[in-house]
């Protein structure tokens, strides 16, 4: 398992439409591991294969109180409501913004054993599922925002003494 470097915006590969995993082999198996470990060490909630250079459509999810999800060729199948949130990204750091996102989401793709996985998620969770579902399709959270002025920088917090 590694820890690799995050790719930053506006690295062109956070712009592509991320290729489908055609076999779920061990070398993807590395790739999920590698990258909940880059998604551990940065502190997110998730993280898609672009992030770490790989164009493939691949993302983790790791909310509080819940397993690591692992989604392969995932998509969202329906969305309902909709909600302000505030959103940052790992590869954008430094910054957040208000986006509008669903207020829940039914996502489906292959979980690591091949077999089909279907999600009904709220929340953090719903918010997470369409944020890294949008990086295997090139869309990053600032391309939802209704003006640059819905987008804010925010400072690290500082280290105690």
């Amino acid at each position: 398992m590694s820890v690799l470097p995050l790719r930053l915006a506006p690295d062109p590969i956070l712009r592509l439409k991320a290729k489908r995993v055609r076999n779920i082999d061990g070398s993807i198996q590395k790739l999920v591991e590698d990258m909940i470990d880059s998604m551990r060490a940065s502190q997110g909630v998730g993280l898609a294969a672009p992030q770490i250079g790989v164009s493939l459509r691949v993302v983790v999810i790791e909310v509080p109180d819940q397993d690591v999800l692992t989604l392969i060729n995932p998509s969202i199948v329906r969305r309902t409501g909709e909600r302000d949130v505030q959103e940052g990204c790992l590869s954008i750091p430094g910054y957040r913004g208000e986006i509008k996102r669903a207020k829940t989401v039914v996502a489906k793709g292959l979980g690591l054993d091949g077999k089909e996985i279907r999600v009904k998620a709220q929340e953090l969770l719903a918010q997470a599922l369409e944020h890294e579902i949008g990086h295997i399709r090139g869309v990053l959270y600032t391309d939802l925002l209704e003006s640059m002025d819905k987008m804010y920088k925010v400072e690290p917090p500082k280290e105690e003494e």
